[in-house]
């Protein structure tokens, strides 16, 4: 309907941009990268490691210290690495 009716115009949208490769969809690191894991992460990682296996526990504080917090690198090793 035009305008002139009293009919509104719709803005137009621009179409979500789709992430291109696997690269483009990983998550940012929630923090600045480290050298050792803070006193909190290392009590966390104690009371996980009785459900998960050696493995797991050193990719986790491998992507802990590169910045990312507990819950993104566990759920990054979920996916690769399992429990």
């Amino acid at each position: 309907m035009p305008t002139h009716y009293g009919g509104t115009k719709k803005p137009k949208t621009k179409p979500m941009m789709k992430p291109k490769s696997k690269s483009m969809m990983k998550e940012k690191p929630a923090m600045k990268p480290r050298k050792n894991l803070s006193p909190r992460q290392k009590a966390l990682m104690k009371e996980h490691s009785v459900h998960h296996t050696k493995k797991h526990l050193d990719m986790m504080t491998k992507l802990m210290k590169k910045g990312m917090c507990f819950e993104q690198a566990h759920e990054q090793t979920m996916k690769k690495i399992g429990k």
